[in-house]
C-alpha cells in the first residue's frame, strides 16, 4: 500500500539525549553510570510523535515512555504544527526540528521547516521556520557537529542545507541540489522524489535515497560552509522499479541498509574501500514467502539495532515489522521474523537506545504501540502498551524525563 496523496518522518536520539537515555534504561541492571551522565530517577524518558495534521492531530505530540516496563503516558500536545511529518534533535542541546510537509511557504513552492526550544515539561516552543529549498519536504537529520539541518525534498526531488545560529534557529538554504531523471513505475517514478537524507559517522557524505530515480545520491558534505558537492561517483543505483526509500547505517559504519519502498525489499551496500562509495552487496525481501507487491503492499522505515546485529523494516498493507539478523562479516541479512503491528499502516518506528523497545506507529489506526526486543533473537513479542496518537507518522525519543508527574 502506498502512501496517501502526500499532504501540505526522523532519528534516534544522540548525543547527551541517547546517553542520558541509556544510563536510566541500564539503572536496573547491574552497572555502574558513567559518572558523566544523569541518570533519571524515574527511570522514563521523553518520546516525540510527528503527525500529519487534521481531524485528529494539530502538530507534534510527546510521551513520557517508562524504561522499565515499556509503558506510555497518554500522548500530550507539545506544540501546534503544520504536518511536522518527520523530526530530528541536536545533537548537544535542547531543540527540535520539524519538516513541514507542505507545498507552498510564503508564496512560494517550497515546504518548511520548523526548529524549536525543549521546555522544562517537554512542551515545544517555535523558534523560527525557513524554506526546505522544494515542496514536500519528507526527512531531515541534523550533522553531527549541530551546525546544520539536512532536508529530503520528496515534492520537489531535491536536498538542502540550512545553517543553524548559536541559539538553534534555522537560517536559509545555503546549499540546494536538483535531483533529475525518472524510472520505469509510471505511477510513482516520473520525476524524482528525495525521500530521505542520512550523514555518515565521519560528518563527511550525505546520502539521499531518491524514490523516483532508483538512485541512493552521494554527496561530499562541508559543514563549515553548508554545503553538499556530487560525489566521485555521484550515485548507487537500486534495481529498476525498487523505489529507495530510507537509509541507515550499521554502528560500525561498514554497511548501510536501503529500503526500497516500491519493490518491499531491503539492500545491503559495502562502504569499502572506497570513502564514501556504496556498492551493493544482497538484497531480500521483506515479505513472507507467497506474499506480493501485487497486493498493494509497501515499506517504509528502517533501522538498525544498537547491537549492530539486527535490521528491522516495516511493511504497510502486510502491517508487520520484518526482523533480520546481521551476518556482520558480509552484511547478508537472514529472516527471524514478521510481526504484525496491531493496527494498520506501519509507517514509522523507533528503538529506543537501550534496544530493549520498539515502538511502531500505525498511521491510519491512529495508534502507537510497544514491542520488546529479545537481546540474543531480535525476536518482537509485544509489551501489551498502546496510546492513540492522530495519524503518527514519525517517532522520536528525546531527552530523559522531564515531564512532570
Amino acid at each position: 500500500m502506498t502512501d496517501p496523496p502526500r499532504r501540505p518522518l526522523f532519528r534516534a536520539a544522540a548525543g547527551l539525549f541517547a546517553a542520558a537515555a541509556l544510563a536510566a534504561c541500564t539503572a536496573a541492571r547491574p552497572s555502574s553510570p558513567s559518572p558523566d551522565v544523569p541518570a533519571s530517577p524515574s527511570g522514563s524518558m521523553l518520546v516525540y510523535f510527528g503527525t500529519y495534521t487534521g481531524e485528529h492531530s494539530k502538530g507534534i505530540y510527546v510521551s513520557r515512555f517508562d524504561v522499565r516496563t515499556g509503558a506510555l503516558t497518554p500522548a500530550e500536545l507539545a506544540v501546534e504544527s503544520t504536518s511536522p511529518s518527520f523530526l530530528a534533535l541536536h545533537p548537544r542541546a535542547p531543540y527540535l526540528y520539524a519538516v513541514n510537509e507542505i507545498n507552498e511557504f510564503e508564496g512560494r513552492p517550497a515546504g518548511s521547516v520548523s526548529a524549536f526550544a525543549i521546555g522544562s515539561t517537554g512542551r515545544l516552543t517555535l523558534i523560527n521556520r525557513q524554506p526546505s529549498g522544494g515542496p514536500g519536504p519528507a526527512h531531515l537529520t541534523v550533522d553531527r557537529a549541530g551546525r546544520n539541518v539536512l532536508v529530503a525534498n520528496y515534492g520537489g526531488g531535491s536536498a538542502a542545507v540550512l545553517p543553524l545560529d548559536p541559539k538553534g534557529a534555522l537560517q536559509p538554504p545555503s546549499s540546494v541540489v536538483q535531483h533529475t531523471g525518472s524510472s520505469v513505475n509510471a505511477q510513482r517514478q516520473q520525476r524524482p522524489h528525495a525521500h530521505a537524507i542520512q550523514l555518515d559517522p565521519e560528518n563527511r557524505f550525505a546520502y539521499v535515497p531518491d524514490l523516483g530515480i532508483d538512485k541512493v545520491m552521494i554527496y561530499r558534505f562541508d559543514g563549515d560552509r553548508g554545503t553538499l558537492q556530487p560525489h566521485d561517483p555521484p550515485f548507487a543505483a537500486v534495481s529498476a522499479g525498487a523505489g529507495p526509500r530510507h537509509f541507515a547505517f550499521h554502528p560500525k559504519g561498514r554497511f548501510a541498509f536501503v529500503i526500497n519502498e516500491l519493490a518491499c525489499t531491503i539492500t545491503t551496500f559495502s562502504r569499502e574501500p572506497t570513502p564514501g562509495a556504496l556498492t551493493a552487496v544482497h538484497t531480500v525481501s521483506t515479505l513472507p514467502a507467497g506474499e506480493s507487491v501485487q497486493k498493494g503492499y509497501s515499506t517504509a522505515e528502517i533501522r538498525v539495532h544498537p547491537s549492530g546485529r539486527f535490521v528491522y523494516g516495516s511493511n504497510r498493507g502486510h502491517d508487520s515489522i520484518a526482523v533480520f539478523s546481521v551476518n556482520e562479516a558480509t552484511g547478508h541479512l537472514t529472516l527471524v521474523q514478521h510481526e504484525p503491528t496491531q493496527g494498520s499502516t506501519p509507517r514509522n518506528f523507533a528503538i529506543d537506545p537501550s534496544g530493549m523497545y520498539l515502538l511502531a506507529a500505525n498511521q491510519r489506526s491512529n495508534s502507537v504501540v510497544v514491542f520488546r526486543i529479545d537481546a540474543a533473537t531480535g525476536r518482537l513479542t509485544p509489551a501489551g502498551h498502546t496510546i492513540s496518537v492522530g495519524a503518527p507518522v514519525a517517532v522520536l525519543f528525546g531527552e530523559v524525563a522531564i515531564l512532570k508527574p
